[in-house]
């Protein structure tokens, strides 16, 4: 009797063996009967009967997925190539098995999509302005779309915008116009607040015999500091006033 129970117990235990399937702490496996799906397999060991039953293990970590350059036209016919980085995780391993095929491949291509679509809707100056705005509307559509799938997009950043050297060029000499623009604004103003203070320094002057001849001796005492200046000796207003009250 024992020479029987002995192979059943060694079949029986090799079939244990080779059942046995890991199921890390970052993983969740999905478990068919006969083809039909029957539960979630938590991480730890589990039982697997061969021919009967399989496991599709699914990782449920963030993953990062880098969107290709696209290039698509914006909203005012202007060509630019972009791509963008999109974080994902899944959150209901059924669903990213049974609902659809290759779940990374299938947002991956609905990314892509999902992007030149929404460049399609901004001009040039809102997509370069508001770039986090343009992620944040790419990141809804998509999330839309793959919450029947069990995942959850965490994030959608825009990495990079190519735009033609023609409209480089353009762009940059927009640039320099509108800096050009300011320094005359600024510089107008200086001259506007250097005229206001000259006027009331004349004023000022005016109202004080003998302040401009004071002043034109301060003058000259700076630049007789230097001997390498030509001094041209101003003569005071007010003495050719004298001398016209005199000749009166």
């Amino acid at each position: 009797m024992s020479d029987i129970l002995t192979p059943i117990a060694i079949a029986i235990g090799i079939l244990v063996i080779i059942s046995v399937r890991q199921v890390n702490q970052y993983q969740r496996g999905v478990k068919f009967m006969l083809g039909k799906y029957i539960n979630i397999a938590e991480p730890g060991w589990r039982l697997v009967i061969p021919i009967v039953q399989s496991m599709v293990k699914i990782d449920m970590r963030t993953k990062a997925v880098d969107v290709p350059l696209q290039e698509a036209i914006t909203k005012d016919n202007i060509s630019a190539k972009i791509n963008a980085v999109i974080y994902y995780k899944v959150v209901d391993a059924s669903k990213a098995v049974l609902e659809v095929e290759n779940f990374w491949n299938a947002v991956s291509q609905l990314a892509q999509t999902t992007m030149r679509n929404v460049v399609g809707e901004l001009e040039l100056d809102e997509l370069l302005a508001n770039r986090d705005a343009a992620a944040q509307r790419i990141k809804e559509i998509i999330e839309h779309a793959t919450g029947q799938w069990g995942i959850k997009v965490e994030a959608v950043e825009l990495k990079d915008i190519v735009l033609p050297e023609n409209m480089q060029r353009v762009i940059a000499q927009q640039a320099e116009a509108e800096r050009e623009k300011r320094s005359v604004i600024i510089k107008a103003s200086g001259e506007v607040i250097a005229a206001e203070n000259i006027a009331k320094a004349a004023g000022i002057l005016a109202q004080s015999p003998g302040a401009l001849h004071l002043r034109t001796l301060s003058t000259i005492n700076d630049l007789s500091s230097d001997q390498s200046n030509t001094v041209i000796f101003a003569v005071p207003l007010e003495v050719l006033r004298a001398f016209e009250r005199l000749g009166k």
